[in-house]
């Protein structure tokens, strides 16, 4: 599976490329951001290096890693990203989400915006479970996924919450 341009209303989510590193590592400089997630902000040459191994793909050939920055239109400016990595499930493949929006475009309802957005591009293709992990005490995650449609499993990953949401197979008209 490969990512493709998603619009919404007032964003563009752009498959991810490598000239995108400088803009991003503006956008991701703000050490508060890493609080939850943990890491620190990256060099441009960094970013660009860290880019190149996600756009190599993985190494297992039944794995798709789907990147996106978040391109604010009105400004025509990169705020974020979104991430889906799909793995092979049962019922269905599995698509494990993530989100980053730029400190300066937090609180305007850009991460609802961009991740529902994602989840309904994930809809139409054969996917059938969305999961996301979040740490326990970040309410703004949490609000993302609950509006979005996850909801909390009770499960644990690497010390964040898992949540999910469970997709009905897309039917076909006869």
């Amino acid at each position: 599976m490969r990512p493709q341009v998603i619009r919404t209303e007032r964003l563009g989510l752009v498959p991810l490329r490598l000239d995108h590193a400088a803009e991003m590592s503006c956008v991701l400089a703000d050490p508060d951001l890493y609080g939850f997630i943990g890491g620190v902000p990256l060099t441009p040459h960094e970013l660009r290096s860290r880019y190149e191994r996600m756009l190599a793909g993985p190494p297992d050939p039944a794995v798709s890693w789907c990147n996106w920055v978040i391109r604010l239109l009105d400004e025509a400016r990169l705020v974020g990203a979104v991430q889906a990595t799909i793995t092979p499930g049962y019922p269905g493949p599995v698509a494990e989400i993530a989100w980053i929006v730029g400190t300066d475009w937090q609180r305007q309802g850009i991460a609802k915006e961009a991740v529902r957005g994602l989840v309904d591009w994930l809809r139409r293709k054969p996917v059938r479970g969305i999961i996301a992990h979040i740490h326990p005490e970040h309410r703004a995650s949490a609000a993302v996924a609950t509006a979005t449609g996850l909801k909390p499993t009770g499960h644990w990953h690497n010390g964040e919450l898992s949540w999910r949401l469970t997709l009905k197979p897309a039917t076909t008209a006869s």
